[in-house]
Parts: structure tokens; sequence; C-alpha cells
């Protein structure tokens, strides 16, 4: 027989894999802030575009996270 995973199964699966995204974004963001900061202190740059161009990548980077995982989820 056909087995299909019942409604309530899938739903925490999708829960689980959404409440994730949140905390993926914020540590991607988070880390590539800190790199941004660290290449400014080292190369004593003044303006800071180390920290923008990091943040501005960190950001794309887990934008692109989220969209690959949102393709897994299943209605």
């Amino acid at each position: 027989m056909n087995q299909q995973k019942s409604p309530k199964n899938s739903g925490f699966k999708n829960a689980a894999i959404l409440s994730g995204i949140a905390f993926e974004m914020g540590i991607i963001i988070y880390l590539s802030v800190q790199g941004g900061k660290w290449l400014d202190a080292e190369y004593q740059n003044e303006k800071n575009i180390f920290t923008v161009i990091a943040t501005l990548l960190g950001v794309a980077i887990s934008i692109w996270v989220v969209l690959q995982q949102l393709k897994r989820i299943k209605y």
C-alpha cells in the first residue's frame, strides 16, 4: 500500500526548518559583520569599507541559504 505521511508529522518538520532559518540568518550576518570589523582593524581602515562589504555579502548569502531551505519544504 501507499503510505502517506500524516499532515501532523510534515507540519512539525516544516516548523522545525522554519524556526532554524532565523537563527541561521542571524549567525551568518553576525559572523560576516565581525569578519568585516576584524579586516578593518587589521588593515587600519577608518571608513569601515570591509564591514560594509562583508555585511552585504553576509545578507546575500543568508538570503540564498533561506531560498535553498524553502525549496526543501513540502507543502
